[in-house]
């Protein structure tokens, strides 16, 4: 099987060493997006940011993952960003496309604008042979239609894609809709971003009509089993209108054995075809080595349990020090 993890977030590895719950507790997934990740992400900086991608990727490493498609997203530490997660990847020989996901939900116009030029400038500056880019936009219900509008022209200046949270939850699609459009897509249609190869990670809220125009378009989508079980964010059976269709870890641990049983019982559960299910595994592979003009780059051997524990030891002090920046957040 493949052991590619297609949608994940590098900057949430340090989430399992003693993140404190939030309080009160979330009761529905925008609350956990307000209560935990996206202050998680604030208080991120550089050096918490590369403790959380060295444990990540070796861990990853570890559990036999080839290649990963990550999502990054640090409003209080923007520029730079990228080169110290590519850093983390080629240094320790993890495969990787990179991006950053501007939004506009902490500083408006201006913070989309920056995320956006991160993305363009890693795009310029990265020569590192394991590492490529992406034009990065968090969820569309925390963008206007004038930065989905710049994304996609930015990533077609760049000769790239979009990779975007679409649907995750129904507040996206109710977003869309008091907009004005008849949906999602129809959103993301209208705004020119249906670019061939762009990664729309999630799509659970998205209808069969919406994800066959997804597939029309050569858009892939990413299926993020582990994470929607712990949001409860419900199963995406349109997906099986498509066969363009990968598996990520959304930020969970890149244990893709596991992705791939969690996907299998949730696809039984939900009565979806099996088949076609079971198909998004190997499709990951695909997605990635379209980066590389069909020839995905090979991952290093898995660091010794020594070195992973060394850098256990830096990561859960930097750990300490972020749970106490978010608890000022």
């Amino acid at each position: 099987m493949s052991r590619v993890n297609a949608h994940t977030h590098l900057y949430s590895g340090l989430a399992p060493l003693g993140m404190p719950a939030p309080t009160p507790a979330p009761e529905n997934f925008v609350q956990i997006l307000e209560r935990v990740w996206w202050r998680l992400d604030r208080a991120l900086d550089a050096a918490s940011l590369k403790a959380s991608c060295e444990l990540y990727v070796a861990e990853a490493l570890r559990h036999g993952c080839v290649g990963l498609i990550d999502h990054h997203e640090s409003p209080n530490f923007i520029e730079g960003s990228l080169d110290i997660i590519a850093e983390v990847c080629q240094r320790m020989g993890m495969p990787a496309v990179l991006c950053y996901g501007a939004t506009e939900r902490n500083g408006g116009r201006a913070e989309a604008e920056r995320g956006l030029a991160e993305c363009a400038r890693f795009l310029r500056d990265n020569d590192r042979p394991l590492v490529k880019g992406a034009i990065g936009l968090h969820a569309c219900f925390t963008v206007s239609d004038n930065t989905i509008r710049e994304a996609a022209e930015l990533a077609r200046q760049h000769d790239t894609v979009l990779h975007v949270h679409v649907a995750e939850d129904m507040a996206d699609v109710v977003d869309a809709r008091e907009r004005g459009y008849a949906g999602l897509i129809d959103r993301l249609d209208k705004c020119d971003a249906m670019d061939s190869g762009s990664i729309f990670a999630h799509g659970i809220y998205l209808d069969s009509e919406e994800v066959q125009a997804c597939a029309e378009s050569g858009i892939w989508i990413v299926q993020n089993p582990r994470s929607n079980r712990g949001n409860q964010v419900g199963y995406p059976r349109a997906l099986a209108e498509s066969t363009l269709v990968a598996l990520g870890t959304d930020g969970y641990p890149a244990d893709m054995m596991a992705e791939a049983a969690a996907l299998m019982e949730d696809a039984e559960s939900a009565g979806d075809d099996l088949s076609a299910a079971a198909m998004r595994i190997d499709a990951s592979a695909v997605l990635l080595g379209t980066f590389w003009d069909g020839v995905q780059p090979k991952a290093s051997a898995p660091p010794s349990e020594e070195t992973l524990q060394t850098l256990r030891n830096e990561a859960q002090a930097q750990a300490a020090r972020l749970w106490q920046r978010m608890s000022e957040i």
